[in-house]
């Protein structure tokens, strides 16, 4: 018996999209009749799919009865530009990564939070467990104190306001008095450290980068046996990070 050639295709998928493509080409909206005809959908099957779409945030309803793209798709779009940009810099973490031997990380300050945006790894450079998530973190990571010395008063006193300095270990900070004097003067200046205040048994360092108007941070994680390494890579992330910062700064 012969197989069929070619991909196994989803017909419902296939005519969803025809039919954001036909959205998509009227501005100020169309009639599901409209958008049936020049799809070649039965008018029924129109109404179902666009109801879905309605339903999920691809496609808003119009108090007119027409269609128009829904606000998914600007998440969409800024999540691709986002994917994109960081395609662009990943190289440039890798290659950070098998130089210092460490896992490499990436955060963006966006929505209020202190986010992860990439790691970059391998099995001779582990990541720190994540045990407790960044936006619970931010205190006690290098990686969040950078994002947090680069900030406004403004901006800082906000965050703060909001997020509880949890004590992650025993030489997390948990006074934001004390944070804010570490942060404003750290030793390795711009570079920000955690000395085993997230992780017992490991050590980070980071220093900022942009995208844009938004603030970041690029940093590594190593054991703390390795500690006496940090003035070194200190030098080198300064040196990558402008160069991150180049590439997530290009438009496309």
């Amino acid at each position: 018996m012969g197989g069929q050639d070619g991909p196994t295709l989803i017909g419902s998928v296939q005519r969803a999209f025809r039919l954001l493509e036909a959205v998509s080409e009227h501005e100020n909206g169309a009639p599901a009749k409209q958008l049936a005809r020049e799809t070649g959908l039965p008018l029924a099957t129109a109404y179902h799919l666009l109801r879905t779409l309605v339903h999920d945030g691809y496609v808003r309803k119009l108090d007119d009865g027409g269609f128009v793209l829904g606000d998914r798709l600007d998440s969409l779009h800024t999540a691709s530009r986002t994917q994109t940009l960081l395609s662009r810099v990943r190289p440039t973490l890798a290659a950070l990564r098998d130089e210092l031997s460490t896992a490499a990380y990436l955060t963006f300050y966006e929505d209020g939070e202190i986010r992860v945006a990439d790691i970059v790894d391998g099995p001779r450079t582990p990541r720190v467990d994540l045990w407790v998530g960044f936006e619970d973190a931010g205190h006690a990571t290098a990686l969040g104190k950078s994002v947090l010395r680069e900030m406004g008063e403004e901006a800082r006193r906000d965050y703060l306001a909001r997020h509880h300095l949890a004590d992650l270990t025993p030489r997390t900070v948990t006074s934001v008095p004390e944070l804010l004097r570490r942060i404003q003067s750290p030793p390795l200046a711009p570079a920000v450290t955690d000395l085993e205040e997230y992780a017992i048994g490991t050590v980070c360092a980071a220093v900022p980068v942009y995208r844009g108007g938004v603030i970041g941070s690029l940093g590594v994680s190593l054991p703390v046996e390795r500690r006496d390494r940090l003035p070194d890579i200190r030098a080198r992330l300064l040196s990558i990070a402008s160069r991150v910062t180049r590439g997530l700064s290009l438009t496309i």
